[in-house]
């Protein structure tokens, strides 16, 4: 039970420290849409998406102004189009990317994410095919998000994907220049994605969940940093340890929060209730970054020494203090750290602090992994194969997710800036080691066999 003070500390915490609700996602089967005439499909999931979301920015919005908590971000995920709409070729599938637009702008949705593929152990026809179209259905349209799952524990990481994808990023890349690349930003490349991501751009309904569902992400960076802040100032000599708990309460609090307005929206939209999602997801807002909370704990800066140390303790308090908070945990839970959309994060990679190399240290120990990391136009394919697949195989040995979101600034070198705009913010161009150079290990393809712990059965 919350304590007078702490039910105090929550209305501050509305009023000062950015508290909100960052998203409602609402999770839509598209299974039973299944057609293989493409006007058909693409008539049936528009049709599905306008009337199962017609209400659901409106409702939010209302709930929201009810408790006096913003809902930042109203968005849709659904079924894996590479499952639903299996029978199309690579052209289909763009005009599928711009119905699924279409029907987000109808709805007023800020995106709408499951423009994915499932390819961990291999490619099936309609996942060749969603892959293919990536580049042009990413910069044809505005609100659509593809998730690419190419590594699990249990299967291993398929290289043959890994070594396309590079290539589709490249080529996603070229055909948004003008935005700097900007259609490389809503494609996460993932290891063990979950089913049940309700931020995006990883987000898509999974092949076992319900037919329709509320998932929420909280947020928080900002709580989490004032917290520490407030209590470090009335005791200096506070440890480790009682910051851990620090941070579980703080959690375990704006859980509650965002559990409360999802049941809510759920309910008067006559769906089932998903998960909350604690992941602290941070904007390029000042006061909203993840990148705060290390100095508040005594570092610097994010990326110097003792950086994943402290990173570790954060996910670990956020995880336990939500946990504690409800029993519909999912997601990805735990500390975002992307590069462009955290101010303090961008400061670091620009002042030196932060390397590429450091990054990826950090990402064994965080929620999603190398995400909105901008580098060099001139990265070859083959390198950004090569990061992805380094970052693939920690969430394989660590049986944990993780992801990349890689945008190759097409003109632009590293230490210049990139501007994506929005939530996306900005942010200096990272140095890649042997950027141009040939890499034969990724050319070699197949399957890197899973780990001999995936053998759990």
């Amino acid at each position: 039970m919350l304590t007078n003070r702490e039910v105090l500390s929550v209305l501050d915490m509305l009023r000062n420290e950015h508290l909100d609700l960052r998203t409602v996602t609402l999770g839509l089967s598209l299974l039973d849409c299944a057609s293989d005439d493409i006007k058909r499909f693409n008539a049936k999931i528009y049709d599905r998406i306008a009337r199962k979301a017609e209400n659901l920015v409106t409702l939010c919005d209302q709930i929201g102004e009810k408790y006096g908590i913003p809902v930042v971000n109203k968005r849709v995920s659904v079924s894996p189009i590479a499952v639903a709409a299996a029978p199309f070729n690579s052209d289909e599938m763009t005009t599928i990317a711009q119905t699924l637009d279409r029907a987000a702008q109808t709805v007023q949705v800020d995106f709408i994410g499951g423009f994915s593929a499932l390819v961990e152990k291999g490619m099936a026809v309609g996942d060749r095919a969603l892959i293919e179209a990536l580049p042009q259905a990413l910069a044809s349209t505005q609100r659509v998000c593809a998730s690419i799952n190419v590594a699990s524990t249990r299967a291993g990481i398929n290289m043959d994907a890994v070594l396309l994808l590079g290539r589709q990023i490249k080529a996603a890349a070229q055909l948004s220049a003008a935005q700097d690349g900007l259609a490389c930003a809503k494609l996460c490349v993932f290891a063990n994605i979950p089913q049940d991501i309700p931020f995006m751009a990883g987000a898509y309904l999974g092949v076992g969940e319900a037919d329709a569902v509320i998932n929420v992400g909280v947020s928080g960076p900002g709580v989490v940093k004032k917290a520490i802040d407030r209590a470090v100032a009335e005791n200096p000599t506070m440890d480790l340890q009682q910051i851990s708990e620090l941070i579980k309460r703080t959690s375990y609090k704006v859980t509650r929060v965002g559990e409360l307005i999802g049941r809510e929206v759920a309910e008067k939209m006559g769906i089932r209730f998903g998960v909350v999602d604690l992941s602290l997801a941070p904007t390029p807002n000042v006061g909203d970054s993840v990148g705060e909370i290390f100095q508040s704990l005594g570092l610097k800066s994010i990326g110097v020494p003792g950086s994943t140390a402290a990173l570790a303790l954060l996910n670990d308090a956020v995880k336990k203090g939500g946990a504690f908070a409800s029993s519909n945990v999912g997601g990805l839970s735990g500390a975002f750290i992307p590069v462009s959309e955290d101010l303090n994060i961008a400061e670091a990679a620009r002042s030196g602090q932060l390397s590429l190399e450091k990054l990826e240290a950090l990402t064994s120990v965080c929620s999603v992994g190398l995400d909105m990391v901008a580098v060099p136009g001139d990265t070859s394919a083959e390198t950004l194969s090569a990061i992805m697949a380094d970052e693939m195989a920690i969430g394989v040995i660590n049986k944990k997710t993780t992801a990349t979101r890689l945008i190759p600034v097409p003109g632009k070198k590293a230490g210049d800036f990139a501007k994506f705009g929005g939530l996306l913010g900005e942010a200096t161009i990272m140095a890649v080691n042997n950027g141009q150079g040939e890499n034969l290990f990724i050319r070699r393809g197949g399957l890197i066999p899973s780990p001999i712990h995936s053998l759990t059965n």
